[in-house]
């Protein structure tokens, strides 16, 4: 136990620590673009608003020498405090004592604010700037861990829960953020793995540096577990921030809305965005940013799966979530990756009422041996279910090719869509005009005097047939054929009339998702 005597030793420790070498430490972190725990949540909180929780709380370990260093907080900053005026909740680790290493009290103080946030409906902010666990408390400290990772679990689906890599996050460390809903990476001095550089030199011979192994590049580009990057701390808050703006406190809450004039705001631009060659690609950016509102437009996991775009915007005012097949690479094919991506995205709007908005240009599934051996039938069925499963208002607007299974995938009427507009450009069929022909007519190709001109004779009657909009229109899979400059206006009032959808699933205890 800490009486009075000693916890006014243990302070004048703390204060005498800032003046001599701890200052220095920190304007050394302030030249790289690194702040103090503290600094960061003074940066992250509305001024004046933060309500620290645990300050006084010090480790119990008597082993390895911790009976003489008992710094107050035990390394970790926790409390609640808004954020633009809206309640959340935030820990932030102290590298500066004992590295930031996670053990029973600093667990402890995790653990209590996770709690409140669930009980009172508010988001949970990490900022990760840990070592590890701490060795000198053993088992104590794993069971930390599995007590964080639990909350996350039970917090999941309930409260947002965004985390900031601001340092080194190694070990066991790695799973509560891998929980979340978003991860961001500060390039350069954070990182993320299960094992470290050594390890992986003893084990597979591999010499790698930590920055390769598990920098800010490497989780946003290959590996998808950081869906931000940041130049530095304070970008990593501003995108902490900004991602708050797009979210509710809980998912018995609608996101906040911005007041917005709604219009007629038709954009003849959109009429030419979709070139005359079907396979000449186009950026799907363009037509996104073109009809949202302006500069609404929030990307996330921008550098990863670059072949479909998922990120936040706003229509009218209001929060949405979008999903678009990227023509820009890959010509848009769905592939393992994309299909994780836009999956795991989907179930997160759907769990906090964020409207879903598809922009769909697909030629189908990426084939070949690598996919089809690494699982592209379990990991393209998890988008399918991910759409299926979702009770938000749903709305897709073909804009070229839906080929395949992959129109079924891409938020079809069939699998549950409200709401499915074309536009003229729309090319719905089960594969593209040239594949289809020279299998169906294969032989009467082949046994005519001009092979080539009958091949395109029959691509023209197959495009007439089937590929155009209207056939799908008349079996009521789309709703409407419209004018792309009229997309926004028609976007705007389509989820008007949703707002108040209701739509319950069968009751289960939960579905069983392709994992």
């Amino acid at each position: 136990m800490i009486n009075q005597d000693k916890f006014n030793t243990l302070e004048q420790k703390n204060k005498e620590a800032l003046k001599g070498g701890g200052a220095e430490r920190i304007k050394k972190q302030h030249d790289k673009g690194k702040f103090t725990a503290r600094e960061r949540v003074d940066l992250l909180i509305d001024k004046g608003s933060f309500q620290e929780l645990g300050r006084f709380v010090t480790h119990r370990s008597q082993d390895f020498g911790l009976d003489k260093n008992i710094p107050l907080g035990d390394g970790v900053v926790t409390g609640y405090g808004t954020v633009n005026g809206r309640l959340v909740y935030v820990f932030s680790q102290d590298f500066t004592i004992f590295g930031g290493s996670l053990a029973e009290a600093h667990a402890e103080k995790i653990v209590k604010i996770m709690d409140l946030a669930v009980k009172n409906g508010a988001p949970v902010i990490g900022l990760n700037d840990s070592g590890g666990a701490r060795i000198q408390e053993g088992v104590v400290s794993l069971g930390g861990y599995a007590d964080i990772f639990y909350r996350n679990t039970l917090a999941s689906g309930v409260v947002p829960q965004i985390s900031a890599i601001m340092g080194p996050c190694a070990g066991g460390a790695v799973y509560s953020p891998a929980i979340t809903d978003f991860n961001i990476m500060v390039e350069g001095s954070s990182y993320m793995f299960v094992t470290g550089p050594n390890v992986v030199k003893t084990v597979t011979h591999e010499e790698v540096t930590s920055e390769e192994l598990g920098g800010a590049s490497a989780h946003s580009t290959k590996s998808g577990v950081a869906h931000f990057t940041a130049t530095d701390d304070l970008d990593a808050i501003e995108q902490i921030k900004k991602l708050l703006s797009y979210l509710p406190q809980n998912c018995e809450e609608v996101s906040p809305e911005i007041p917005c004039d709604t219009l007629d705001e038709a954009n003849p631009e959109l009429n030419s965005v979709v070139p005359g060659n079907p396979n000449e690609p186009y950026d799907i950016k363009d037509v996104i940013c073109k009809i949202i509102d302006i500069k609404s437009f929030f990307e996330v996991h921008k550098n990863y799966a670059p072949n479909i775009v998922v990120g936040f915007g706003r229509l009218g005012g209001k929060s949405i979530g979008i999903i678009a097949n990227q023509p820009m690479y890959f010509a848009g094919v769905l592939d393992i990756e994309s299909s994780k991506k836009a999956a795991r995205f989907v179930r997160f709007c759907d769990a906090f009422n964020i409207p879903l908005l598809v922009f769909e240009d697909v030629p189908g599934f990426l084939p070949g041996t690598d996919q089809e051996w690494r699982a592209i039938i379990t990991n393209g069925a998890k988008l399918l279910y991910a759409f299926s499963e979702a009770t938000v208002p749903r709305i897709t607007v073909i804009t070229r090719k839906a080929y395949g299974g992959a129109y079924d995938v891409m938020n079809s009427k069939h699998i549950g869509a409200d709401l499915n507009f074309a536009w003229p450009t729309a090319e719905i069929a089960v594969m593209g005009a040239k594949g289809a022909v020279e299998i169906i007519f294969r032989k009467e190709i082949s046994e005519t005097k001009d092979p080539e001109s009958k091949l395109k004779e029959k691509e023209n009657e197959y495009n007439n047939m089937f590929t155009n909009p209207y056939i799908a229109a008349a079996r009521g899979y789309v709703d409407e054929v419209i004018k792309p400059e009229d997309t926004r206006n028609r976007l705007i009032r389509a989820y008007k009339m949703l707002e108040n959808k209701v739509d319950k699933l069968p009751k289960k205890k939960h579905g069983n998702i392709p994992l």
